[in-house]
């Protein structure tokens, strides 16, 4: 089975170019004010708008307010919602769109519980879990903790292009997914987002090859 990959944080219509170059499947855009990567809804419209067809675009969102959501649908016309928050199941299909629930993951997670409470999800994200922090903090979890899944399920967390070939060969997710993980390492006028053209073509080379 080929393992899907998405590329999150985006910020400019570059690094969306090379990432649809390389071959992603799916792109991400932080709707989260206090995250470095957040974009406002002008500029997201524009870079969603640059996406083509065929590669999935996803708008990432924690605890949002319901009117806030229903503006970034309306305006951005996005794939998928992501929610990184302390969402239910109830709250994130009352949109009526296709979603992803994030998991922070550790050892009181209960994988059973949230299939059940996320039946519709097209997705579980599957995260490190960072008290306070509500994801994109490129840190890595200790995958033994995955349970048993029957749901499609994406990895992320301090994936890089040098490790994610092993992570894929040791846990076998459907998709793989990255922020940090390819991004420069100097900080643009303040923002992280900024990603390295060469760290998401070798990422998604890495995908392919595994």
């Amino acid at each position: 089975m080929r393992t899907r990959s998405k590329i999150c944080g985006l910020s400019n219509t570059n690094d969306i170019q090379v990432a649809v170059n390389a071959g992603v499947d799916a792109l991400g855009f932080v709707f989260y004010p206090p995250s470095p990567r957040n974009v406002d809804l002008n500029l997201a419209k524009t870079l969603i708008q640059s996406v083509p067809g065929f590669v999935s675009t996803v708008a990432l969102v924690v605890n949002e307010q319901n009117k806030v959501i229903d503006q970034i649908l309306k305006q951005t016309q996005v794939n998928y919602l992501q929610f990184h928050g302390d969402e239910s199941g109830e709250t994130c299909r009352q949109f009526g769109v296709n979603y992803i629930k994030a998991i922070r993951v550790n050892d009181q997670t209960n994988f059973a519980a949230i299939q059940e409470e996320f039946y519709d999800a097209k997705l579980l994200l599957l995260d490190a879990y960072v008290e306070g922090i509500p994801g994109g903090t490129g840190q890595k979890f200790d995958w033994s903790l995955i349970g048993q899944l029957e749901k499609p399920w994406a990895l992320a967390g301090g994936l890089t292009p040098e490790n994610v070939k092993y992570a894929i060969e040791q846990v076998h997710p459907f998709a793989v997914d990255v922020s940090g993980g390819v991004e420069q390492s100097v900080l643009i006028a303040g923002k992280k987002g900024v990603k390295d053209p060469q760290k998401i073509i070798q990422f998604l080379q890495q995908v392919k090859a595994t």
